[in-house]
């Protein structure tokens, strides 16, 4: 055993051999004096023997008895920006581009499903829904990324065109017969307790959020979470009512 592994009690034991009580004590013709050397091996046992009697590490014992041992912190499972999602009996997969951050909501749900098919009851405005959700529960939806002009708000006034994007919403909603699946991307409810999410009409491939933007009814939102791809959709379809001088780009700046 190399001298730099051995324990402090195999190191003491080195020490008392080495030292003068073991040398020292000789009788008068130069031998070891006996009493000496027994109690010299006694400590030298003794140390051996402490050694290897040292208790195990707990992890190590709770292994050999079959006890589940407990992770470190390093070790433990966290959210990542990709990962299956279990609800309503279902798993559904979040992609990776949409980074859903998992918030509680006030009537105590913690997630939601990453697609929902819904029921929408009512138009709040031209970017709030009022829906019945696949559970029967009642939820308000604010559109991600798509900003319409104020009507109903408190103490605020009517906005120019907030009207008018509050009927287009509606007529949306009611060609294609108060059905809607909803997208979740992103973070999955705000500070008012509105579920967040992409808005698809019936079984159109575009978002209602995009198609607000599109009719100049509703204005780009891109500073919030949620995925670039969908930000760049949204910008796009902005860009292009703009240019066309479309609804609240007809107003003078």
């Amino acid at each position: 055993m190399a001298w730099k592994n051995w324990t402090g009690e195999q190191r003491l034991a080195r020490r008392i051999l080495e030292s003068k009580f073991y040398n020292g004590r000789r009788s008068k013709n130069g031998k070891p004096n006996p009493l000496y050397s027994i109690i010299t091996v006694a400590l030298v046992a003794f140390g051996f023997v402490w050694t290897c009697g040292s208790p195990k590490d707990k992890s190590e014992s709770d292994k050999e008895e079959g006890k589940p041992v407990a992770q470190s912190a390093e070790t433990e499972d966290v959210y990542g920006e990709s990962y299956s999602l279990v609800a309503d009996g279902q798993t559904y997969s979040i992609p990776e581009t949409s980074s859903t951050t998992l918030e509680t909501s006030g009537s105590g749900r913690f997630t939601v499903p990453s697609v929902e098919r819904v029921t929408i009851e009512r138009c709040v405005d031209g970017d709030t829904l009022i829906v019945i959700t696949s559970t029967g529960e009642r939820e308000r939806v604010r559109l991600i990324g798509a900003n319409t002009p104020e009507t109903v708000k408190a103490n605020s006034p009517v906005e120019p065109y907030g009207p008018e994007a509050s009927a287009y919403t509606k007529m949306r909603v009611e060609e294609t017969g108060n059905v809607a699946t909803l997208v979740a991307d992103g973070s999955t409810y705000d500070k008012y307790n509105r579920r967040l999410a992409f808005v698809y009409l019936g079984d159109e491939q575009f978002s209602l959020n995009e198609d607000l933007c599109r009719q100049g009814l509703a204005k780009a939102e891109t500073q919030y979470s949620f995925s670039k791809e969908m930000k760049l959709r949204l910008t796009q379809a902005a860009d292009v009512a703009r240019s066309e001088g479309l609804g609240i780009y007809s107003l003078a700046e």
